[in-house]
C-alpha cells in the first residue's frame, strides 16, 4: 500500500516554544471547529499538508464546483508568548494501521517544530441534548493535570469510562515516547449533532490557557442556530412523550372499562 505523503510548503520555521493544538472530525465536531476557527481568526500559515490512502476515497467540491482531495493540513501562527501549531481537516483514518501510521506523523512533525506541549480537542458524549457548560480532561502527566484545572478543566476518575478513540486519544500515548506533555480537552456535546455551543466552551478554556483574544461572533452565531435546532428537538420529545402518555391512560381505562 503507497505511503502517507507529507508535502512541506514551507522550510526553515522558527518558532517560539510551541504548542500544538490538534481539532480532527469527531463527537460533535467539537475540536474540528475549535481548531478551524482559530486558523481563521488568527490568520494561521499552511506549512504541511498530508495526504493518506488510510482516509476515504474521497473529494471534497467547493462552491465553484471544484475538488479538493480529501486530507489533513498543519499551520502555524505567532502569538504574544507562545507560538501555535494547529493541526485540523477534513478526516481522521479509516483503519487502524492508519491512525498508528498518522499519528506517529502528527508527532514527529511536532517534534520537528518544537513542539513541547500537546492539546487534543474532542467532545464528551452525554446523550443529552441539553447543554453543560464543561470541559473535561485526561493527560499523561500528572503535573499537566494539575495545571488544567487550575483553567477550570475537570478530571473524574476513569473517566472516559472506554477511553479515548482515535487521534485525540492515541496522540496522548505516542507522545510519551518522545517526553511531549499531552492533554485531551473535551466539551460536553450530546454526541447527536454539530456543536459550536460545546466548541465556544472549549474555546473560552483555550482563551485563558494560551492567554489569547479570539474574535467569537460567527461560532455565537452558529451556536445561536444550533439552540433553535435543540430547543426544537427537545420540544417534539416532550410532546412524543405526552402523546405515549395518555394513549398508555386510554388503554389502562378501556381495560378497566
Amino acid at each position: 500500500m503507497r505511503e502517507t505523503t507529507v508535502i512541506r510548503l514551507k522550510d526553515d520555521i522558527q518558532l517560539n516554544d510551541p504548542i500544538l493544538l490538534v481539532g480532527l472530525p469527531g463527537v460533535g465536531h467539537v475540536g474540528k471547529l475549535v481548531v478551524d476557527h482559530l486558523i481563521e481568526k488568527l490568520e494561521a500559515e499552511k506549512v504541511f499538508e498530508i495526504y493518506s490512502p488510510h482516509f476515504p476515497p474521497q473529494v471534497m467540491v467547493s462552491e465553484e464546483s471544484t475538488v479538493k482531495l480529501v486530507n489533513n493540513e498543519m499551520y502555524i501562527c505567532k502569538t504574544d508568548e507562545r507560538d501555535l501549531v494547529l493541526l485540523g481537516g477534513d478526516h481522521q483514518s479509516t483503519t487502524t494501521d492508519g491512525h498508528y501510521e498518522l499519528g506517529g506523523i502528527y508527532i514527529e512533525l511536532a517534534a520537528e517544530l518544537g513542539v513541547s506541549k500537546i492539546y487534543t480537542l474532542g467532545g464528551y458524549p452525554t446523550g443529552k441534548l441539553e447543554h453543560t457548560d464543561e470541559v473535561m480532561g485526561a493527560a499523561n502527566d500528572a503535573e499537566l493535570i494539575e495545571e488544567l484545572k487550575e483553567f477550570g478543566v475537570t478530571f473524574k476518575p476513569n473517566e472516559p469510562g472506554g477511553g479515548i478513540v482515535g487521534a485525540s486519544g492515541l496522540l496522548l500515548g505516542l507522545s510519551k515516547f518522545k517526553d511531549i506533555k499531552a492533554a485531551c480537552l473535551m466539551g460536553l456535546t450530546s454526541g447527536y449533532l454539530v456543536d459550536p455551543k460545546s466548541a465556544q466552551s472549549l474555546l473560552a478554556i483555550l482563551s485563558k490557557l494560551l492567554n489569547i483574544e479570539v474574535e467569537v461572533s460567527e461560532l455565537e452565531e452558529r451556536a445561536k442556530d444550533m439552540e433553535k435546532i435543540v430547543a426544537n428537538l427537545i420540544e417534539a420529545k416532550q410532546q412524543q412523550q405526552g402523546v405515549l402518555r395518555d394513549t398508555a391512560v386510554e388503554e389502562d381505562l378501556r381495560y378497566i372499562g
